[in-house]
C-alpha cells in the first residue's frame, strides 16, 4: 500500500472543475453524488449520458448540434460518435481573442517572448488564408518538422481551421524517420524552422529538408521561421518561401472556419515503429477535442487563469493534449532546447519567472534532477505552481517522494499513463482525489480500464493487463493506408475481441489507484512468475552508481532468466562488491525472482525518439534475431553492444 504523500483541502476539492462538473451531473440526472468514485462508475455505465455531459460542460462549439452521443457501444472498433454534429476544431481552440496572453515562448539560448489570444487569432488568419490560396482543402496534409514553437502552433491551427489534417516530427529525427512517417501520408505544405538548439549549439535543419523533399514530390511548398538566424538562405530548398513572405499582409482578417463532422480527420500521429514502418494513426477532431477538454478540465483541473507547461517536442503526443489548452484559455508555455542547459534548474528557474500553475514532465527528469541533487523548492519561487503531471514511464516512489520533500509539499503530483494511440490516457490525476507515493490517483471519466488475469477476467489488487472494455471518442478513427482495418485491429484487438488491449502490465487496487509495471510484452517470467521491469528499474536507478538501466528476459534452459543491463555512472565501474550490492538492493526491496542472473555494463541504453527504452530491441539483439527499424532509436548504434555478449552464452 502506497503511503500517503498529499491530501487535498476541502477548499481545493469544491474549487476544482471536478466538483462543479459533479454538481452538474446530479442537477441534470437527479443523483447526489459526493466522491469520485460513485461519479466514475456511473461515467462508465451510462457512457453516453457522461459524454453528453462533458460537451455541455466543455462548452463545445459546434454549428450543427449533434443527433446521437454513440450508436453502438459494443463495436470496438468502429462505434461512431457524435453523429450530425459539425464543428471546427482551430474554432473551439480560438474562441478568445481577447488580450489575455495565449502563448510563452523559452527557446534555451533565448528570452522569452508573449502572444496574446488576439495576436494569436490575427497571426492564424494570415496562415490560414495563404494556405487556403494554395489551394489546401479538407483531408489535405499539412505537416512541421519544428521546434516547440509558436509558429508550429499557428501552423496545426490554420491547417486545422481549413479542416486539413496536421502531423508533426520533432527536428532532431533523421532523415529516414522523417520519411518513414510523412512519406506514407504525402503532404501538400511542410513547415519547418531553419534549425533548433541543443545544450547551446544550433543544429542546420535546412540541408535535411531538402534530402527529405526528394522523397516527397507532393509537397508543394515549403514555409521556413527563422530561428536560429535571423536571415537563413534557403535557396537550397525547393519551393521553399520565409514565413513572414508566406503570411497574408491583409489586417483584420477574420477566419472562415471549415465546418466539418465529428469524426473528420484531425491528427495523424505515429507508432515508434521499431518493428517496421511506424503505424500512421488518425483520429478525429471531435475525439481529440472532447478527449482532452475532459482531461485538461476535469483530470488537471485547468483554468482560464492558469499557466501550463508541458516540457515536449513537436513529435511526442503531449503537444498535441498541450495545445488543447486553448480551448480553456490558458496561457501555455512553450519550451525548446535541453531541460539542463544552461543548467539543471533551468525549467523551475522558468516557473519561477513565468509564474507557472501546472508544470507537466518525465518521470526520466524527474530522475535526472534527483541525480543532479537539484532542490527547486530551495533554489526557486515557486509560489504559483498548483500541480505537477509526470508520464513518460512510471514514476519511481522515489521520485514520488522527491517531489514532495524537494520541489512542493503542497501540490498535486499526478502520474498520468496512456498512449500516443489515444492521444490522452487511461490512468490519470485528480483534483479530488489524494496522492499514495507511486500510484497513478484514478481511471479517468468514461474509461472502462481494468486489469485483466490470464484468462481475461478483471481483477482487484492483482497484477494483469491492462485493457479498456468499451469505446471512447478519441480512439483512432482509421490507420492511415489500411483499407480493410488489419493493422488496426492486430494493433489492439487480437487478443481479446471487442477489448482494447493497450500493452501495459497494471495492477489496480480497492480504492481505484493504479500502478504500472511496464510494458506487458516486456513483461519478465522467470519460473512462470511474471515480474514488471519497472519493479526493477526503480531499485537499481536509485543507486547513486547508475546513471540508467535496462532488463529483459532471456530463453536459458527451458526458463526465462533476467538479465539486467546497466549504464555507469560518471566515475563508477562495475565491480563484483556493486554487483553484490545491486542483488541484494533487488532482493530485499523486491523480491528473490526480481534478481537477475547476470549484470553487464554497457556503454550506452537505447531509447525510442519518444525517449521510452527499448527492451524489445535489445532482446531481439541478444537472441541474434534482426531489428528492423533502427531509425525509430534515438540512438541506433547503442544497439552494437548488445550483440554476442560472452557473458550471455555461459551459465
Amino acid at each position: 500500500m502506497g503511503k500517503l504523500l498529499w491530501q487535498p483541502s476541502e477548499e481545493r476539492i469544491k474549487n476544482s472543475n471536478m466538483y462543479r462538473f459533479m454538481k452538474l451531473v446530479n442537477e441534470k440526472y437527479g443523483k447526489n453524488f459526493t466522491e469520485y468514485d460513485a461519479l466514475y462508475q456511473w461515467s462508465i455505465e451510462n457512457i453516453p449520458d457522461f459524454w453528453a455531459s462533458m460537451w455541455e460542460f466543455g462548452e463545445i462549439k459546434a454549428s450543427k448540434p449533434y443527433t446521437q452521443v454513440v450508436d453502438d457501444l459494443t463495436k470496438m472498433p468502429g462505434a461512431k460518435w457524435f453523429s450530425g454534429a459539425e464543428l471546427n476544431f482551430a474554432e473551439n481552440l480560438l474562441r478568445y481573442r481577447d488580450d489575455r496572453v495565449a502563448l510563452i515562448f523559452k527557446g534555451e539560448a533565448q528570452e522569452s517572448t508573449k502572444m496574446t489570444y488576439a495576436e494569436l487569432y490575427d497571426e492564424v488568419a494570415r496562415v490560414a488564408k495563404s494556405l487556403k490560396e494554395l489551394g489546401v482543402q479538407p483531408g489535405d496534409r499539412v505537416v512541421g518538422f519544428m521546434p516547440n514553437m509558436p509558429q508550429t502552433t499557428i501552423a496545426m491551427l490554420s491547417a486545422t481551421s481549413l479542416g486539413a489534417v496536421w502531423s508533426s516530427c520533432s527536428p532532431d529525427f533523421g532523415i529516414k524517420g522523417v520519411l518513414d512517417r510523412f512519406g506514407q501520408i504525402k503532404p501538400k505544405v511542410l513547415f519547418t524552422a531553419n534549425g533548433y538548439s541543443f545544450k547551446g549549439k544550433s543544429f542546420d535543419s535546412l540541408e535535411r529538408i531538402s534530402n527529405i523533399l526528394k522523397e516527397l514530390p507532393t509537397t508543394k511548398k515549403v514555409v521556413v521561421v527563422p530561428y536560429t538566424e535571423k536571415e537563413p538562405d534557403i535557396s537550397g530548398v525547393p519551393n521553399a518561401v520565409l514565413y513572414e513572405e508566406f503570411k497574408s499582409k491583409e489586417d483584420n482578417l477574420e477566419i472562415e472556419f471549415e465546418q466539418l463532422p465529428f469524426e473528420h480527420p484531425l491528427y495523424i500521429m505515429y507508432s515508434s515503429g521499431t518493428t517496421g514502418l511506424p503505424k500512421c494513426m488518425v483520429q478525429s477532431a471531435g475525439g481529440i477535442l472532447i478527449h482532452h477538454l475532459k482531461e485538461l478540465m476535469l483530470h488537471t483541473d485547468l483554468k482560464r487563469e492558469d499557466t501550463i507547461f508541458y516540457f515536449t517536442t513537436c513529435g511526442w503526443m503531449m503537444w498535441n493534449w498541450l495545445t488543447s489548452s486553448l480551448a480553456v484559455g490558458a496561457t501555455l508555455v512553450l519550451f525548446d532546447g535541453n531541460p539542463f542547459h544552461p543548467h539543471p534548474g533551468a525549467l523551475w528557474e522558468m516557473a519561477q519567472n513565468e509564474k507557472i500553475s501546472i508544470f507537466g514532465t518525465s518521470a526520466g527528469y524527474i530522475a535526472a534532477l534527483m541525480n543532479a541533487g537539484v532542490k527547486p523548492g530551495k533554489e526557486y519561487n515557486l509560489a504559483p505552481l498548483r500541480t505537477i503531471l509526470s508520464t513518460g514511464s512510471p514514476l519511481s516512489v522515489e521520485g514520488f517522494e522527491f517531489i514532495y520533500k524537494e520541489v512542493k509539499e503542497d501540490v498535486q503530483l499526478a502520474s498520468i499513463s496512456g498512449g500516443t494511440d489515444l492521444n490522452g490516457c487511461f490512468a490519470i490525476g485528480n483534483p479530488m482525489l489524494p496522492v499514495y507515493a507511486g500510484e497513478l490517483q484514478c481511471r479517468p471519466l468514461g474509461m472502462k480500464v481494468e486489469a485483466f488475469d490470464e484468462n481475461g477476467k478483471p481483477v482487484i489488487n492483482q497484477q494483469g493487463e491492462l485493457v479498456c472494455t468499451a469505446p471512447f471518442p478519441s480512439m483512432p478513427i482509421y490507420f492511415w493506408d489500411d483499407p480493410d482495418g488489419k493493422k488496426y485491429h492486430s494493433a489492439y484487438f487480437d487478443v481479446y475481441p471487442n477489448v482494447w488491449r493497450h500493452g501495459d502490465f497494471i495492477e489496480i487496487n480497492e480504492r481505484g489507484g493504479i500502478v504500472i509495471y511496464g510494458r506487458s510484452d516486456a513483461t519478465l517470467n522467470p519460473g512462470g512468475v511474471r515480474i514488471g521491469t519497472a519493479e526493477i528499474y526503480r531499485q537499481v536507478e536509485q543507486l547513486e552508481e547508475i546513471e540508467d538501466s535496462l532488463v529483459v528476459g532471456q530463453p536459458w534452459r527451458n526458463d526465462v532468466r533476467v538479465i539486467l543491463f546497466v549504464k555507469m555512472a560518471e566515475g563508477h565501474e562495475l565491480t563484483d562488491d556493486l554487483k553484490n550490492k545491486i542483488r541484494q538492493t533487488l532482493r530485499t526491496n523486491a523480491s528473490p525472482r526480481h534478481v537477475p542472473a547476470k549484470i553487464i555494463s554497457v556503454p550506452d541504453i537505447p531509447y525510442t525518439l519518444n525517449m521510452k527504452k527499448v527492451e524489445l530491441a535489445v532482446k531481439k539483439v541478444i537472441q541474434g534475431q534482426e531489428v528492423l527499424n533502427k531509425d525509430a532509436l534515438k540512438n541506433p548504434e547503442s544497439l552494437d553492444y548488445y550483440a554476442n555478449l560472452p557473458e550471455l552464452q555461459e551459465d
